[in-house]
């Protein structure tokens, strides 16, 4: 909830312009999909993020090896459906 947590403090304090966060894969995954949903609403709701997968491999999101992948799986990537989910705008 910590990581979540300053993230959407950061988003905030963005004020309504845009707020860049790149993303990594591994463990952070998990932490961030299940911790970020819940943080990232009221002035912190994403609709002006710009999303950067910072160690995506080339290959199809698909693959295993995808970090957006993972995170679209995960439920916490675009397409999720909700408005605070991480996406790529």
């Amino acid at each position: 909830p910590a990581l979540a947590q300053l993230v959407a403090e950061q988003a905030a304090a963005a004020g309504g312009g845009r707020f860049s966060l790149g993303l990594s894969g591994g463990s952070l995954v998990g932490i961030l999909s299940r911790d970020l949903p819940a943080a990232a609403a009221g002035p912190a709701a994403p609709g002006r993020w710009l999303v950067a997968f910072c160690d995506e491999r080339l290959v199809p999101p698909e693959h295993p090896e995808s970090t957006g992948g993972a995170y679209k799986v995960s439920g916490a990537g675009p397409g999720r459906g909700s408005s605070a989910a991480p996406s790529a705008r």
